[in-house]
């Protein structure tokens, strides 16, 4: 939280996917059978990170800590989608963690900016944004529906491949994943 931009930036970007490339060269090579009989824990372990952390995003007014907690369950998505451990699940982890990255990263840098001109990061500072900064203002549009998972974006195709690999692996999950969504637009817009 009080990081500076680049530091945000290099979090978001880089080191929340050294969990997830860890556990695609590292967990799943080695312990394929565990990976595979501790899904449920996992899983569950993971939606209920994935609505606490959208309901608590929800709650938020400071717009660093909307994309901070909105990682985290961004990150919880891509880490069921690992311990599918199937081929669909690590392809829509890998395509989710690079859109994250970059999402995420963009944010975090766009936010950076807008503390930098105006001193605050609070939500209720930004209401006519559009009129004094009209390009900016597209460019974090752009960058929110893309964080949301707007079809035609690299996040949609990354939670769309994860949400395919869990049609087969466990369908209650994925409703509950689908919901979390909507959490994601709330938040989000």
């Amino acid at each position: 939280m009080e990081a500076p931009t680049s530091g945000s930036v290099i979090l978001a970007g880089l080191l929340l996917k050294l969990g997830g490339y860890g556990c695609i060269k590292i967990i799943i090579p080695i312990l394929p059978n565990s990976s595979f009989f501790f899904f449920p824990i996992i899983s569950v372990l993971c939606v209920v990170s994935v609505i606490y952390a959208s309901i608590t995003t929800i709650r938020q007014v400071d717009l660093k800590r909307i994309i901070a907690y909105s990682s985290v369950a961004h990150m919880n998505i891509v880490l069921i989608g690992i311990f599918t451990c199937n081929i669909y699940g690590i392809q829509g982890s890998i395509y989710l963690m690079i859109a994250h990255g970059i999402v995420s990263g963009a944010l975090f840098f766009v936010i950076g900016m807008l503390y930098k001109k105006h001193g605050t990061r609070l939500l209720s500072y930004y209401t006519g944004l559009t009129h004094l900064m009209p390009f900016f203002s597209f460019y974090l549009l752009i960058f929110c529906l893309a964080n949301v998972g707007t079809p035609g974006t690299c996040s949609f195709i990354g939670e769309l491949i994860i949400f395919i690999s869990l049609v087969e692996k466990n369908f209650f999950i994925l409703v509950i994943l689908v919901s979390s969504v909507v959490f994601s637009v709330i938040y989000t817009m």
